[in-house]
């Protein structure tokens, strides 16, 4: 049986969650228990942001698709993770052309953030420049280890030209103990509908 590395982030109370905010962090309330001599139940209140999630082209782009129309044979299949733990700020086309990436790929980006479980505020994120060569090479989906893909870019343009060019997004996945190589590839997200994103477990198999 092939490892199965779980790339998903916990989905708990004292999660990383965007620029630290306390109202996008996930609630969960026990609503009934055993003491009450009922079953026990919970509560779980979060955006769909949370974790580690799939975007749907709504999420950037007025009138987009939403997350029902991302079919699961893209969201699983052969992937590769790139190392680019030595990059610092952003991730632009110059780091990425060594790679030799090629069309329908799928893509996960390891960076510092695998390294930790605080939010880092200056995340390395994909620059406007390395998202239009994916585009233009025709990559099938991009996955990031941050809780961002983009970040300090006006107008959002990582994620409308991926989106625009039907590039999938994925962000929040784990990648600490995953070495660069190619790997099958399962995200599920939640079978969710009419909205911008959905929280997915993640996992890569050797």
């Amino acid at each position: 049986m092939p490892k199965i590395h779980d790339i998903s982030m916990t989905i708990e109370e004292s999660m990383q969650v965007w620029k630290s905010y306390e109202q996008k962090k996930p609630h969960i309330t026990n609503v009934q228990n055993h003491d009450e001599g009922k079953p026990h139940e919970s509560l779980l209140s979060m955006n769909v942001h949370t974790g580690t999630h799939v975007d749907a082209p709504l999420h950037m782009i007025a009138g987009g698709e939403t997350i029902e129309t991302i079919s699961l044979d893209r969201l699983c299949g052969p992937a590769r993770v790139l190392d680019l733990t030595h990059l610092q700020g952003h991730i632009a086309k110059e780091d990425l052309v060594p790679f030799a990436i090629q069309r329908g790929e799928r893509l996960l980006f390891k960076t510092a953030s695998s390294f930790t479980e605080e939010f880092i505020l200056d995340f390395v994120f994909l620059r406007e420049d390395g998202a239009r060569y994916l585009a233009e090479i025709g990559v099938g989906l991009v996955a990031t280890d941050a809780l961002g893909i983009e970040r300090a870019q006006p107008e959002y343009p990582t994620h409308r030209t991926l989106m625009r060019n039907d590039v999938i997004i994925v962000e929040g996945v784990r990648l600490k103990d995953v070495e660069a190589g190619n790997y099958t590839l399962i995200i599920a997200p939640l079978k969710l509908t009419g909205i911008d994103a959905s929280p997915a477990r993640a996992f890569l198999m050797d």
